[in-house]
């Protein structure tokens, strides 16, 4: 249950939110939806966070939300507990990550070197999040790592965009990517779904 390989082949891109209004939440996740994106992670970045998080897992029954920025155990239970249903970590400590795997949902430890990719593997879990992807090495750094390591599925995240996103996904250890356009600030204070929705329909369609 641990892995999160069956979320990484949910879509080609997971959009990575950070919701300042709980009232945004609903209307984001379902314009999300309507593009075809069907997972989403939430950053626990603001104080409602977890409420957004909340009001996803309720009324959005079609999208698989899971948290994000998870940096210590009690964001790990308390974002289980308001209805999260996989966690992301930027980075991951062995205490933080034996603490996420004791929690009965799908876990995405990141990495960013052989080392933590190695000892995520020693935890049972071939599925990561590899960030920061643009900073640590791009496509060329995860195509080296996949020749002594074919068998983890990668889900970059950090500096990618829809122009850099192929170049991610012809990789054959790359499952998806992360990105931040699908939900761009403006269109979010603007409560322009119908663009989150245009954003999404070409996301999507990078799985195609």
């Amino acid at each position: 249950m641990a892995d999160a390989s069956g979320v990484l082949r949910v879509s080609p891109v997971i959009p990575v939110v950070t919701i300042d209004d709980p009232q945004d939440a609903v209307p984001l996740a379902r314009a999300l939806v309507d593009g075809g994106v069907k997972t989403i992670e939430l950053t626990l970045r603001t104080d409602s966070a977890l409420t957004s998080l909340k009001l996803i897992a309720q009324e959005v029954p079609d999208i698989l939300v899971g948290a994000g920025t998870i940096l210590t155990p009690g964001q790990a239970d308390a974002a289980v507990q308001a209805g999260a249903t996989f966690l992301v970590s930027p980075g991951v400590t062995p205490a933080l990550l034996a603490h996420m795997l004791s929690l009965d949902v799908p876990v995405l430890p990141g990495v960013a070197t052989v080392g933590e990719v190695m000892a995520v593997l020693e935890a049972g879990l071939d599925a990561m999040k590899f960030f920061p992807a643009g900073p640590a090495g791009g496509p060329s750094y995860l195509a080296a790592i996949g020749a002594p390591i074919p068998h983890v599925q990668f889900c970059p995240t950090g500096g990618i965009s829809p122009a850099t996103a192929p170049d991610y996904l012809r990789l054959p250890n790359v499952a998806c990517v992360g990105g931040s356009w699908l939900t761009p600030a403006d269109a979010v204070a603007a409560k322009d779904w119908a663009r989150i929705t245009s954003l999404a329909s070409g996301a999507a369609a990078l799985g195609r």
